[in-house]
C-alpha cells in the first residue's frame, strides 16, 4: 500500500503522523511512504531522516492526497484536506467528529474510509491511542493553568504551592480518567491541595489507592461540582464520553460566582468542551476572560510539546497502521477492537454516538463495510 503522511496545517500544529522510524518500519512490510516536504523539521525529523528511512520526499498536500491510498495524520482533516480526500482512500487520524457537523459533512461527501483514533479500543476497555495524548494533555493542563494564575495573564496571581506560611492553590479535578490522574500527578508535584471527582466509585478507589492520600476523591454530583468549583482557583475539565459530545458540567450560573481571576482548563474541548462558556481556543490566542474567569480552551494542547506527543503517539499508533496497510479495510473486520474506530465509511456514519449528536442516521460499522 502506498501511505502518505501530509505536513499538518492547524494552528500552530508541529506533530506528525508518521515517524521516520515507523516509516522504515512500514517499508520494512512492503509498503511504499510518501511524506510532505518539511512536514516534520521544526521537532528535529528533517526529510534527510525520512529518506533514510526510505520515504519518497514530495513538495505539495495534493501529490500526498492524490498518489497515497491510506492517509496518515495527526489531527482532524481541515475543509481543504477533506476536499482532497476521496471514495476508497482510508483515512487514519484524530477526528472528534461529535461537536464538528462541518468536518463530518466534509468526511461523508468525500466518500473516503475515516479512522479515528479517539474511539479505537482495546481489551482492557480502554482508549489506546487516546491515552498517550490524554496523558501529555493530563500533565500540560497543570502547566497551562500554573502559568494563567499569573497576574500578567489575567489570573488571581497565585502560586499553585503556596510558600512556607501561605497556603497552596486549590485544584479541583473534573474526570478521573487518564486525563485526570495525570493532571492530579503534576499538581501534588507542584504541591497543589488537589482534589479528583468522579461518577465511578471504582475509579475513586483506584486514583485513592494510587496516591495514597495525597489527592482527596470525591463522588461527583452536581453539588459537589458546584461546591468545589466556586472554592477552587484551577478547575480542570477532564471529562470523556467516547466519540461523544462532553457534558456542560459547569454551568454559567457557576462561572458567574467562582472566585474573580480563578482558572478554568478545558481538555475536553476537542469533544465540544465540559464549561458551559467554553469555546476552542488557538496555542496563538489560548485564553480568554468571561466574567473575571480566565478560561484556557486549546484543542491541541500536546502540539505544544509536539516532539514528546509525536513519539508518544506513533508508539500507540504504528501497529495498527501496520494492520490497515497490510489487509486494508479487511483489517477492520478482522479486529473488533480496530473496527470500532471506524467512524466514516463510503459516505455512512458508522459510530452512533456521533449520529446522536448531530441526529444522522446510524449505520452499524459492519453492515457499512459489507455494502
Amino acid at each position: 500500500m502506498r501511505i502518505g503522511v501530509p505536513k499538518e496545517i492547524k494552528n500552530l500544529e508541529y506533530r506528525v503522523g508518521l515517524t521516520p522510524s515507523s516509516v522504515r518500519e512500514l517499508i520494512d512490510h512492503g509498503h511504499e511512504v510518501l511524506v510532505q516536504k518539511n512536514a516534520a523539521v521544526e521537532i528535529g525529523f528533517g526529510d534527510e531522516f525520512y529518506m533514510e528511512a526510505g520515504a519518497k520526499i514530495v513538495d505539495t498536500p495534493a501529490e500526498v492526497f492524490d498518489e497515497a491510498e491510506m492517509i496518515v495524520k495527526v489531527k482532524e482533516p481541515q475543509p481543504q484536506e477533506c476536499k482532497m480526500l476521496r471514495e476508497g482512500q482510508i483515512l487514519f487520524t484524530y477526528l472528534h467528529l461529535a461537536p464538528d457537523s462541518i468536518q463530518t459533512q466534509g468526511l461523508i461527501d468525500s466518500g473516503c474510509t475515516a479512522v479515528a483514533y479517539e474511539t479505537v479500543t482495546d481489551e482492557f476497555g480502554g482508549l489506546p491511542l487516546l491515552a498517550p495524548m490524554s496523558e501529555v494533555a493530563g500533565r500540560m493542563s497543570i502547566q497551562a493553568g500554573a502559568h494563567a494564575l499569573e497576574m500578567a495573564q489575567g489570573g488571581r496571581g497565585t502560586l499553585l504551592g503556596g510558600v512556607p506560611g501561605v497556603a497552596p492553590a486549590k485544584v479541583t479535578i473534573i474526570g478521573g480518567g487518564v486525563v485526570g490522574t495525570n493532571a492530579a500527578r503534576m499538581a501534588i508535584g507542584l504541591g497543589a491541595e488537589t482534589l479528583i471527582l468522579d461518577r465511578s466509585v471504582h475509579r475513586l478507589q483506584i486514583l485513592d489507592d494510587i496516591f495514597q492520600g495525597r489527592v482527596r476523591v470525591e463522588y461527583s454530583t452536581a453539588t459537589a461540582i458546584e461546591n468545589h468549583v466556586l472554592t477552587s482557583d484551577l478547575v480542570v475539565g477532564a471529562v470523556l464520553i467516547p466519540g461523544a459530545e462532553a457534558p456542560k458540567l459547569v454551568t454559567r450560573e457557576m462561572i458567574k460566582k467562582m472566585l474573580r481571576g480563578s482558572v478554568l482548563v478545558d481538555v475536553a474541548i476537542d469533544q465540544g468542551g465540559c464549561f458551559e462558556t467554553s469555546k476552542a481556543t488557538t496555542h496563538e490566542h489560548p485564553t480568554y476572560n468571561i466574567d473575571g474567569i480566565v478560561h484556557y480552551c486549546v484543542a491541541n494542547m500536546p502540539g505544544a510539546v509536539a516532539r514528546t506527543s509525536t513519539l508518544a503517539l506513533n508508539n500507540s499508533t504504528l501497529p495498527f497502521s501496520i494492520a490497515l496497510a497490510n489487509y486494508g479495510i479487511d483489517a477492520l473486520l478482522a479486529l473488533p477492537h480496530l473496527l470500532n474506530g471506524l467512524n466514516v465509511h463510503k459516505g455512512m456514519i458508522t459510530y452512533e454516538a456521533v449520529c446522536k449528536a448531530q441526529n444522522l442516521n446510524y449505520v452499524p460499522a459492519v453492515e457499512a463495510l459489507r455494502q
